[in-house]
């Protein structure tokens, strides 16, 4: 038995005890929060300190350095920090993934998800975009949910993590904003289309008011169809994503932030739909390149039985109209990752999370 005591031992709840890991079987609707437990809010310093004593036996985390993009652009306001992250689901990472080189207990779900929440706790997103999430219900609400945090959940309609034994029900996308920074204006769960037909990829939107500016800014989350041979499919899925984002927007009168695992390099079609479209938007991750017009060279780096696999597929999209990128964190060196890759014993995921600072573009006098 723990006695609530000090320190990490009174945190012991907020780890060992959050909902039970069939949670999930309870919730077969799987789209709305429950309703949030009256539980203390917990310190996000303090909960950081759990899992660190958790991960003791671990090597240290990867340090990651933010870079400055700002501007002359005045901002009056604090900026916006968001954070777009496929964690990898547990049952796929245990199940189906077959990564080779990466030790089976580096995937143990007690440790990794210490990891997940590291790095999350780390950075102290205000908005936090994951994808391939399978447990919402029994990890990543109720924990989130006492930090603050308002939390959506859309799962595929046949995520392939229900075909892996002992799973903890479908992968899907989740999306968090802080409580006392935003005000929830609409919220959409959109299910992906392509030629028409319904698909298993789905994305959520969301229209947010900053409680500190009153300015309204749409937040959306995807994870596009994965696989070499499916890239008509992905570019039709972007459509018409971006068509229910232009719907949503009004027509990019809302400024937007679209982040996602596209499962797309940038020479994809999809890819050019989103640099192209009548929205506007830019890759914030270009402005780290020496031009400004280049991705990175890679944001997953994994070793399956079928080779290396080195992609840039993960992307914060952004009203250039609207919205400045103020800084970009810096992605892991091949140094750092190591010549196993990921997932590790270091890095919990096979996708590195990205992080940005946005600030809205302070509008010229006379306009609303």
């Amino acid at each position: 038995v723990c006695s609530m005591g000090h320190g990490t031992s009174r945190l012991y709840s907020a780890l060992a005890k959050t909902l039970n890991s069939s949670a999930a079987s309870q919730h077969p609707e799987y789209l709305v929060s429950p309703d949030p437990e009256h539980l203390e809010p917990i310190d996000p310093k303090e909960l950081l300190e759990e899992c660190r004593a958790v991960l003791h036996t671990r090597p240290p985390r990867f340090q990651r350095d933010f870079v400055d993009l700002r501007t002359d652009r005045p901002s009056s306001h604090p900026p916006i920090r968001v954070m777009q992250w496929n964690i990898l689901a547990q049952a796929l990472g245990e199940g189906k993934d077959n990564f080779v080189q990466c030790p089976v207990e580096a995937l143990k779900w007690e440790e990794r998800k210490c990891l997940i929440l590291e790095e999350i706790l780390a950075y102290q997103p205000d908005i936090l975009c994951l994808q391939e999430v399978d447990h919402y219900f029994d990890t990543f609400q109720p924990l989130l949910s006492r930090l603050g945090y308002q939390g959506t959940f859309f799962p595929k309609p046949w995520s392939p993590c229900l075909d892996v034994e002992h799973n903890n029900g479908p992968d899907g996308c989740a999306l968090f904003f802080l409580q006392n920074r935003f005000k929830l204006v609409n919220s959409a769960n959109i299910r992906l289309t392509a030629m028409t037909l319904k698909t298993n990829q789905v994305a959520i939107a969301q229209t947010l008011e900053c409680k500190e500016s009153s300015r309204q800014f749409c937040i959306a989350v995807t994870h596009l169809k994965a696989r070499t041979g499916w890239e008509r499919f992905r570019s039709a899925q972007g459509c018409d994503l971006l068509q229910n984002l232009q719907n949503i927007t009004q027509g990019a009168k809302i400024p937007l932030i679209v982040c996602g695992d596209f499962n797309a390099e940038p020479t994809e079609e999809v890819y050019k739909h989103f640099a192209s479209s009548s929205l506007n938007l830019n890759s914030a991750y270009k402005l780290l390149s020496a031009d400004g017009q280049s991705e990175p060279p890679y944001t997953t780096w994994k070793i399956r039985t079928s080779g290396e696999c080195r992609h840039t597929l993960d992307y914060i999209w952004y009203s250039k109209h609207a919205l400045s990128v103020r800084s970009a964190l810096d992605l892991l060196t091949e140094e750092q990752i190591g010549p196993n890759r990921l997932p590790s014993f270091n890095y919990p995921s096979d996708h590195l999370s990205l992080v940005c600072d946005f600030s809205f573009n302070e509008e010229p006098d006379g306009l609303l």
